[in-house]
């Protein structure tokens, strides 16, 4: 079965042939089975929006928009939902039904492999809109301080104003990577990687190193700041337009992730770059990628208020990671967490 083959609604008639349901094991990456989290977003924002829980008690709307879900993917409805962790565990994810942008997690530590499906209601509690996310992506999100403590690291720039800590991409990577790609009109940043598609580390380090000198507007918060580095990565790399969907990594298509640094400290959110969990993304060439292959470019700059100036840029793989940048210590255990999702997280 092509990737490409009638959208997701592929993966939908693949789950109902085979029988399985929402707690039969299904490999990360599966090219049948496995729901990528922008496909799995698709499928049930476009099922489930529109369904009416009004009226329904907590317990039973949460039941009512579980059934939906178990619909919507071609998974059969269990007579009752056993208290497993996560609720979806062949699919790794947990749904929430959500009224306000309040999110709460309760008894659990946020996971960087898990998916989060955030139902959002309006005020006639009907659903409006669907959105699915990793751990990874909500970490960053937490103002209160509630979350458990982030993975974080130090970067010291260097008399060098560009580095390429590992000359040569991973094992497992590196069979897949090409140095060229002459058109890339037919794709976007978030596409999926697949073969002939992914850069080598140096050809990706040959493209980005351009941008240290490089100016652009301060827009004073580090989320517009962020953008408007990723579209000038987007650009150098040869891309046609700018796309971010908010989950990891950045450039999904590159499997390449994109940190603006204007102090010391790098948020690493809930992913330890050195992991080997694997990555949601469908397998390449039969092998599932990690998070240890991913491909990080940290850009140093200095920022005035008017402009933001890139001074240094840095390349690793997530495997080489801590040999350049050091890693904090530490850990904090949270029973409940409380995140303030932004006004317009719904709305993208």
């Amino acid at each position: 079965m092509a990737s490409g083959d009638r959208g997701p609604k592929r993966y939908v008639e693949a789950i109902r042939d085979s029988g399985l349901t929402i707690y039969s094991p299904i490999k990360i990456g599966d090219p049948v089975l496995w729901i990528p989290a922008p496909e799995l977003e698709a499928i049930l924002d476009k099922k489930l929006k529109g369904l009416s829980l009004f009226g329904l008690k907590l317990r039973t709307r949460s039941k009512v928009a579980k059934e939906n879900v178990c619909r919507a993917l071609g998974y059969p409805v269990p007579d009752s939902f056993k208290k497993t962790q996560p609720r979806f565990p062949g699919q790794m994810f947990d749904t929430y039904v959500q009224k306000s942008n309040n999110l709460q997690v309760w008894n659990e530590e946020l996971s960087s492999t898990r998916r989060y499906v955030l139902i959002r209601v309006d005020e006639r509690e009907i659903v409006s809109r669907v959105k699915v996310v990793t751990g990874d992506a909500l970490a960053p999100l937490d103002t209160t301080g509630t979350l458990t403590q982030k993975y974080q690291a130090t970067c010291i720039p260097s008399q060098s104003s560009t580095e390429l800590i590992a000359n040569l991409d991973t094992d497992l990577l590196r069979p897949f990577t090409v140095k060229n790609i002459h058109n890339l009109k037919a794709v976007t940043p978030i596409s999926h990687p697949s073969l002939g598609q992914i850069l080598s580390i140096a050809s990706v380090f040959e493209r980005l190193a351009k941008l240290v000198g490089e100016t652009f507007k301060d827009t004073g918060s580090d989320r517009n700041r962020g953008a408007a580095l990723h579209a000038l990565v987007c650009k150098a790399l040869g891309y046609t337009t700018y796309q971010d969907d908010g989950q990891f990594p950045d450039i999904r298509h590159q499997l390449l992730e994109v940190k603006l640094q204007t102090s010391p400290t790098i948020d690493l959110g809930l992913v330890r770059p050195a992991s080997a969990d694997a990555l949601d993304v469908p397998m390449i060439g039969g092998k599932q990628i990690r998070h240890c292959d991913t491909r990080y470019a940290i850009f140093y700059g200095s920022a005035n208020g008017k402009v933001v100036k890139i001074s240094n840029f840095i390349l690793t793989t997530g495997e080489a990671f801590f040999s350049r940048f050091p890693q904090f210590k530490g850990k904090v255990l949270n029973k409940k967490l409380q995140i303030p999702l932004p006004a317009d997280f719904f709305l993208t």
